[in-house]
C-alpha cells in the first residue's frame, strides 16, 4: 500500500478537501485544482442506491490522504452537463483527474480495501514524475492481467483510460488492438494498426500485435478441435492435422497448447512443409511478446529439440 505524503500537522481541514461541484465550476474545481493535486470527481444522484454506499467510503479515504487528494461531488441530476461530456452511463461513477486530464476511474460500488487503494495510488502521483510512472505501470499491469484472464472489456476500459492520459504509449494503443483480436474483431483491429500514430510506427508491442492479428487470421479457418483431436488420434504422424490443431487451439485461447502440438510436430518432423510448424512458433513467439513466460519456455524447448 501506498502512504499519502502530506504530514498530519500540515494537512488542510476536512472542508477543504470534499466539496460539492457543478457543470459551471468544474474548470476551477477539478481541471485547473488539479494542476497541483490529484482531484476525485464523483458523480453520484440522491435516488442512487450504491451512490450513498460509496460516497462515504471516498470521503473516509480522501480525509485519510490529509490534502495528498482532495473530492468533488457532482450531483447529475442538478448539473448532468459534464457527466454527459465525459460519457458517464450509469452512477455512481468515478474519475481521478491530475494534470488537468482523467488518469484512473471506475464505476459501481467497490469494497473499502479498494477505495483506499486507489486514493493511496493517487496520492502517490500527486508527489511527482516517478509517481506517475508507478501509476501508469501498475494500470498497464492490471490491464494485461485482465487482457489474460479474458476480460476483455476491462481491458479494453482501463487500456483506453491510459491512452487518455499518455496518447503516445505504445503498450496501451498496443493492448486494444489485443483487445479487438481477443473479442474476434480483426477488422478494426487492423485499422487501428493501419491509423497508429506515427510515433508508434516502429514501437515493438505494435509489431507484436500486429503479429497477433496474424496469427488469428490464419487460425479463424483451422477447424474444430474435437474432430481435428479424434483424426490426429487414428494417425500421430498426420501433421496437417496436428498443424491444424495447434492453430484451432490457439484461436481457442489455448495458447500453451497450441505451442505444445507445433513443438511436438517440430519433434517428429522438423522439415514438414518447409519449417512450417518451426516458422509458426516464430509468429506466436512475436504474437506473444519476448518477455512473455511462455515464450521463453518455448523457445528453451524449441532449442532443445532443434540441437539435440
Amino acid at each position: 500500500m501506498f502512504s499519502p505524503p502530506p504530514n498530519a500537522a500540515n494537512a488542510p481541514a476536512a472542508n477543504d478537501v470534499i466539496k460539492d461541484g457543478s457543470d459551471r465550476t468544474f474548470m476551477a474545481d477539478v481541471i485547473e485544482a488539479s494542476r497541483d493535486t490529484p482531484i476525485i470527481v464523483d458523480f453520484w444522484a440522491p435516488w442512487c442506491g450504491p451512490c450513498k454506499q460509496l460516497g462515504p467510503a471516498i470521503e473516509k479515504a480522501v480525509r485519510a490522504a490529509k490534502g495528498a487528494v482532495k473530492l468533488v461531488k457532482i450531483d447529475t441530476d442538478q448539473h448532468p452537463m459534464i457527466a454527459q461530456q465525459l460519457r458517464v452511463q450509469s452512477i455512481p461513477a468515478v474519475y481521478a483527474f491530475y494534470q488537468g486530464r482523467p488518469v484512473d476511474g471506475f464505476v459501481g460500488a467497490q469494497p473499502e480495501s479498494q477505495i483506499k487503494a486507489f486514493v493511496e495510488r493517487l496520492a502517490k502521483l500527486g508527489g511527482g514524475a516517478g509517481g506517475m510512472d508507478d501509476m501508469l505501470a501498475d494500470a498497464l499491469a492490471q490491464a494485461k492481467e485482465a487482457l489474460d484472464a479474458g476480460d476483455v472489456a476491462t481491458a479494453s476500459d482501463i487500456y483506453g483510460q491510459i491512452l487518455q492520459a499518455v496518447p503516445d504509449n505504445g503498450q496501451a494503443y498496443a493492448g486494444l488492438v489485443r483487445c479487438l483480436v481477443a473479442s474476434g474483431d480483426l477488422d478494426r483491429a487492423k485499422q487501428m494498426i493501419e491509423q497508429a500514430p506515427e510515433a508508434l510506427a516502429k514501437d515493438n508491442d505494435l509489431a507484436a500485435a500486429k503479429s497477433a492479428i496474424e496469427v488469428a487470421e490464419q487460425a479463424k479457418n483451422a477447424g474444430p478441435i474435437p474432430e481435428l483431436m479424434e483424426k490426429l488420434a487414428h494417425n500421430k504422424d498426420d501433421h496437417q492435422t496436428r498443424y491444424d490443431l495447434a492453430m484451432a487451439l490457439y484461436a481457442a485461447g489455448k495458447r500453451e497448447s497450441a505451442v505444445d502440438e507445433l513443438l511436438e510436430l517440430v519433434r517428429r518432423d522438423r522439415t514438414w512443409n518447409e519449417d512450417a510448424a518451426r516458422k509458426q512458433l516464430v509468429k506466436l513467439f512475436e504474437a506473444f511478446g519476448p518477455k512473455d513466460p511462455l515464450t521463453l519456455s518455448a523457445r528453451r524447448r524449441l532449442s532443445s529439440i532443434l540441437f539435440s
